[in-house]
C-alpha cells in the first residue's frame, strides 16, 4: 500500500519553531531559516516548484508573479490576517485557492493599540528615553515637568468596528473613554449598548468631535488614504491619532504636515505606508516627542504566531484532503 504523497510547501519567512517542526512532519516543507526577505526572482522560483506557497505580509504576490506559477501550485496559504499583498482575483483566475489566518490577532493588536493610546498623550517614550540617554541627567520630579494629557473622560473615535475595533472599544471603555465609532455597518444593538457607543454614519463629523482617533479598519482600495489631508484637518488640535491597521489608510505626507504645524497633538504608529521604509520626517518628529513609532509589532506575541501557524496547517491539510479550507479568501471577481 503506497503512502499519500506529501505536498511541497514553500515558507517564505522563518516561523516559530513549533510551527516549522509540525510543517516538516506533515509536509515536504522548505523553510527560510535565515528569515531573509526573498527577492521577486526567488518567489518566482518558489511558485514554479511548490504545491503550496506560505507567504507573509512582506511578500508581494501580484498578478505578474501568479502568472509565472507552475500548474502544480494550487494553494497560497498566507501567514497573515490581511491579504492586501496578494492579488486574490489573479489567483482565482489561475485556479489557485487563497487562505489567510483571521481571528487570532484580535486581542494582541487591541492590547498594542491601547498601549499607544496611553503612550502618546502620557509621553511614555519620552520619559523612558530620557532615563536611557546617558547624555542627559534627570533632575528629579517637578510639578510642571513632562506634563501629558489625561485620557479618562475623553472621547475615542474608532474607525472600523470589526473584531479588533470592538476589542479596542472594550479596553478604552475600561479606561474611562467615551466610545464613538464609524463603520460600514452599524454594530448590533446589544454590543452598542454594552459599550455605550455612539455611531457616526459620517466619518467627517466624528473626526471633528473626538479626542483620540484609532484606525482599525482593513486595507482595501476603498480605505486607501481614508484619513486624507482634508479629513486630518477636521481633527481638533488637541487630538491624537493611533494606527495599528495598515499604513496606507492614513495619508502620511498630510499627517506629517499636520503634526509639524500643530494641527494634531500627536500620533502613535505601528504601521507605515512603505514598510520597512519609514519617512525620515517621522523619525525626526519622534525625536521631538510628537509621535511614537513602533516596528509593526501589534500582533507580535509568540502565542499569536503559533496560532497563525496552526491555522495555516489546518488550511493546507483541509485543502489536500479534498475539502474547502476554513479560511478561504473569496475573490472580488473571477
Amino acid at each position: 500500500m503506497t503512502s499519500k504523497k506529501k505536498p511541497k510547501v514553500f515558507i517564505t519567512r522563518k516561523l516559530p519553531d513549533p510551527v516549522e517542526t509540525r510543517m516538516r512532519e506533515l509536509f515536504e516543507a522548505e523553510l527560510n531559516i535565515d528569515d531573509r526577505p526573498l527577492s521577486q526572482p526567488e518567489l518566482v522560483s518558489a511558485v514554479q516548484r511548490a504545491d503550496v506557497l506560505v507567504p507573509t505580509v512582506t511578500d508581494r504576490i501580484d498578478a505578474a508573479l501568479i502568472e509565472q506559477a507552475g500548474p502544480q501550485l494550487k494553494l497560497i496559504a498566507s501567514f497573515s490576517n490581511g491579504v492586501d499583498n496578494i492579488d486574490v482575483d489573479a489567483a482565482a483566475a489561475k485556479g489557485i485557492t487563497v487562505t489567510n489566518t483571521p481571528n487570532v490577532l484580535t486581542e494582541d493588536t487591541a492590547d498594542m493599540t491601547m498601549a499607544l493610546i496611553l503612550a502618546v498623550p502620557r509621553r511614555l517614550t519620552e520619559g523612558a528615553s530620557l532615563l536611557a540617554d546617558r547624555r542627559q541627567e534627570w533632575a528629579g520630579w517637578s510639578p510642571t515637568w513632562m506634563l501629558g494629557r489625561r485620557i479618562s473622560g475623553k472621547r475615542i473615535g474608532i474607525v472600523g468596528m470589526g473584531r479588533i475595533g470592538t476589542a479596542v472599544a472594550r479596553r478604552a471603555k475600561a479606561f474611562g473613554l467615551s466610545i464613538h465609532y464609524h463603520n460600514r455597518k452599524r454594530i448590533s444593538a446589544e454590543t452598542e449598548e454594552a459599550l455605550e457607543a455612539t455611531y457616526w454614519d459620517s466619518l467627517d463629523q466624528m473626526l471633528a468631535r473626538v479626542d483620540i482617533v484609532s484606525v482599525n479598519c482593513p486595507s482595501t482600495p476603498a480605505t486607501y488614504h481614508l484619513l486624507s489631508a482634508r479629513r486630518l484637518q477636521l481633527m481638533q488640535p488637541t487630538s491624537y491619532i493611533v494606527n495599528t491597521a495598515r499604513g496606507g489608510i492614513v495619508d502620511e505626507t498630510a499627517l506629517i504636515k499636520c503634526l509639524r504645524e500643530g494641527r494634531i497633538a500627536g500620533a502613535g504608529l505601528d504601521v507605515f505606508e512603505n514598510e520597512p521604509a519609514i519617512n525620515p520626517k517621522f523619525v525626526k518628529l519622534a525625536a521631538e516627542g510628537r509621535v511614537v513609532l513602533l516596528p509593526h509589532m501589534g500582533s507580535a506575541t509568540l502565542e499569536s504566531r503559533i496560532d497563525m501557524g496552526e491555522k495555516v496547517i489546518i488550511n493546507i491539510r483541509t485543502f489536500f484532503d479534498g475539502h474547502r479550507p476554513p479560511d478561504r479568501v473569496l475573490p472580488n471577481r473571477v
